[in-house]
């Protein structure tokens, strides 16, 4: 699986009280990538940032005031956190060289990339781990947690196949932090965010259409969490012909926006006949937008709301974009207090 789409899936959150709950970090070295630090990690639950760390603050930073409970029962938990970063920094930035000897490379733009967590079944009590490496956005090596050995998708990686797989005790450490530590905090985070991962939030919902003979564009923004439908019907039927589906967004607020275009003619005879509709997760009722000409925002009635729809669309899918250009995941090894230290070639 592409580790991007993989990215995309794992990060999702499964309810909204959640049965799942994920708990994730990616991590990204890179070289003479421009405005960008050398080293980035992000940490995640359910979805939302938890932390974020950097090669030029030097310091792991909290994104969620729930999280600060942490320190409760582990008082130097942020800074043992920095510490680890720290050091996962130096390795990183190693590995990164190892990288670009191995694929015979010198200068230029190059990005290594681990994404590593578990999941949590809070019915079944279920645990899964992943981890994964990417370099210069493609696949490198990833651990199988089936067999606890580890998969080289590049020739490259072999060595470090072969190296890590005859490690008992590096696998040993894996086999821990997956199956107990990770869970273990991953319980942590939920219980004290719960307020928070839970909730629910609905959307406002939007017709947009840049020209009368433009497709008419149903947009939904603002609602969590991101286990949502969006689609049209028409006479009460759902519809798929000349129906395209946007992709999921996050907006800057931690909620997210989706979007589906109908092409359709609109005129006095199919008004009503169609309409948007919007489910969330958890919640019963739909949200229905019937298809009318007087609320379709667009060039000609509601330029300047047009506008702004348009841009903050625009603007995250830019951001978007460079995510998917960042963040194409991966994992070399861990071991250390919670697992998070990586592994030097």
């Amino acid at each position: 699986m592409n580790l991007f789409l993989f990215f995309l899936l794992v990060v999702q959150i499964h309810s909204v009280t959640p049965v799942i709950h994920t708990l994730q970090y990616f991590q990204t070295a890179s070289s003479q990538v421009p405005n960008f630090p050398e080293y980035v990690s992000v940490g995640y639950v359910d979805g939302v940032e938890i932390s974020y760390y950097d090669s030029n603050i030097r310091k792991t930073e909290s994104k969620q005031d729930w999280m600060n409970k942490i320190t409760a029962e582990d008082p130097k938990y942020w800074q043992i956190d920095t510490e680890i970063n720290v050091r996962h920094e130096l390795i990183a930035k190693h590995n990164l060289e190892v990288r670009k000897k191995r694929f015979n490379q010198t200068g230029g733009v190059h990005i290594v990339q681990w994404m590593y967590g578990c999941e949590w079944n809070d019915e079944t009590d279920e645990v899964k781990g992943w981890q994964q490496e990417g370099y210069d956005g493609e696949d490198y090596i990833s651990l199988d947690m089936k067999t606890w050995t580890y998969t080289a998708a590049k020739p490259q990686a072999f060595p470090d196949k072969l190296q890590w797989d005859q490690n008992i005790f590096l696998l040993d450490d894996q086999k821990y932090y997956y199956t107990e530590e990770c869970p273990s905090y991953l319980k942590k985070y939920v219980k004290n965010g719960k307020k928070v991962l839970m909730r629910t939030e609905l959307p406002e919902v939007f017709l947009l259409q840049k020209t009368p003979s433009s497709p008419v564009t149903c947009m939904a923004t603002g609602f969590y969490p991101d286990l949502a439908d969006l689609f049209w019907r028409k006479d009460g039927e759902q519809i798929f012909e000349d129906v395209e589906h946007g992709e999921l967004l996050p907006n800057h607020d931690g909620t997210f926006q989706m979007s589906v275009e109908l092409k359709v003619e609109v005129t006095a005879e199919v008004e009503g006949k169609y309409e948007c509709v919007f489910q969330l997760s958890g919640v019963k009722e739909d949200l229905v937008t019937k298809l009318e000409r007087r609320s379709i925002l667009s060039n000609a009635s509601h330029e300047d709301n047009w506008s702004v729809a348009l841009a903050a669309t625009a603007a995250v899918v830019a951001v978007a974009a460079v995510l998917a250009a960042i963040i194409i995941l991966a994992t070399a090894a861990w071991s250390s207090p919670r697992g998070w230290r990586l592994k030097a070639e």
